[in-house]
């Protein structure tokens, strides 16, 4: 039933996942990266800001001493001016510049680099009223207002009871000289902006794992989907030249290990050369154990010279086994009488007793003037 009503049941590939990053569908939170830029900014607050403070209550100070009768007004207004507007630079850059950067590590962090205009792209469903009625009803939209609801009813929980706690000071500012006031103030918005922080990371990490599950939940691919996403990758030249390169790989790492235990190798001589072994206690005919063409062929004799296998030339038999036999597979009786002779030469070469190893019928049918 599944698969006719086209339900996503299965994992998406890689390659899915690859196409959903290229069109900037990426599983990132934006509270998390808010929340965690605001705690950023409280340490950054609560690292210089007594010494900032400080400097601003002196310039408040020279502020209110100034005096419009002064015989060099202009000048020191601009100097006032200008300690001002540097007073200004050095509250507002670090904080901002510590923002900033952990802004940018934390997205980086969620989704990695990534440059896409794909979002920024005009599309129909972005303007078409039923598209945006459908988004606004949806489960997610239902989310998320609840998620906000949550956020704004703890964020004034948590004003509330920070305030609640230092009232007792509130209510005797007036018996507080200036700089008690200006530290109260400060330690209450550092409270807050921490509290706040605290709250706010740990709705985010929440909503960064619901964006995950409802992206996962997108991403899934009916059974239909999938045979169609293979389909492709099969077809794909790139995934077809990695596949190819592969099993050359592991036919030679497979020929290095094979070719030295064969009997023979049989060459045509330089474009095909095949490797054939023979145990009469476990095989019951002799079985091709690797076989290559052109620079295989080349490397099967290397391996072969170097261990000490025999190599035989046999061009017409080579061509025809080279065709119709796959490696593994046992020769075919129409080549026993071939082959048999060919190890009966062998082991007249190296001196091994072919009546000890080989005893089945196609070896038999050699003339005992060619047997040790």
């Amino acid at each position: 039933m599944a698969d006719d009503f086209g339900e996503k049941t299965e994992a998406p590939t890689q390659r899915r996942r690859e196409e959903s990053r290229e069109r900037g569908q990426v599983v990132k939170s934006m509270d998390l990266t808010a929340a965690i830029a605001l705690l950023g900014a409280m340490v950054a607050l609560n690292s210089f800001g007594p010494e900032l403070l400080r400097e601003m209550i002196g310039m408040m100070r020279r502020m209110l001493t100034f005096s419009l009768s002064d015989t060099n007004t202009a000048s020191s207004m601009k100097e006032l001016m200008f300690i001002g507007l540097t007073l200004l630079a050095k509250l507002t850059i670090p904080v901002c510049l510590i923002m900033t950067v952990v802004a940018v590590v934390v997205t980086l962090t969620q989704v990695g680099f990534l440059l896409t205009f794909h979002p920024l792209m005009p599309s129909f469903s972005k303007i078409n009223p039923i598209s945006g009625f459908e988004r606004m009803f949806s489960i997610e939209s239902a989310i998320k207002m609840g998620m906000n609801l949550v956020k704004v009813g703890l964020i004034g929980a948590v004003a509330y009871l920070t305030i609640k706690s230092k009232l007792g000071q509130i209510v005797i500012l007036s018996s507080m000289d200036t700089w008690q006031i200006i530290g109260l103030a400060g330690e209450l918005m550092f409270l807050l902006g921490i509290r706040m922080g605290v709250i706010l990371l740990v709705l985010a990490i929440f909503d960064y794992g619901v964006t995950w599950f409802q992206n996962e939940k997108k991403l899934k691919m009916s059974k239909q989907e999938l045979k169609e996403e293979m389909r492709r990758m099969e077809g794909d030249p790139l995934v077809k030249e990695r596949r190819r390169r592969v099993a050359r790989q592991l036919m030679a790492q497979r020929m290095q290990h094979a070719v030295p235990k064969a009997d023979v190798v049989i060459t045509n001589p330089t474009e095909l050369a095949i490797a054939i072994k023979y145990d009469a206690e476990t095989m019951a005919a002799p079985k091709v154990i690797a076989k290559g063409a052109d620079h295989l062929a080349a490397r099967i004799r290397q391996i072969a010279i170097k261990n000490g296998i025999p190599i035989v030339e046999r061009k017409p038999l080579a061509r025809a086994i080279y065709k119709t036999v796959e490696v593994g597979q046992e020769i075919p009786p129409a080549y026993y009488k071939a082959i048999a002779e060919i190890l009966a030469y062998v082991y007249e070469l190296t001196g091994k007793k072919l009546e000890e190893v080989k005893k089945d019928a196609s070896v038999k049918s050699i003339p005992s003037s060619r047997m040790s």
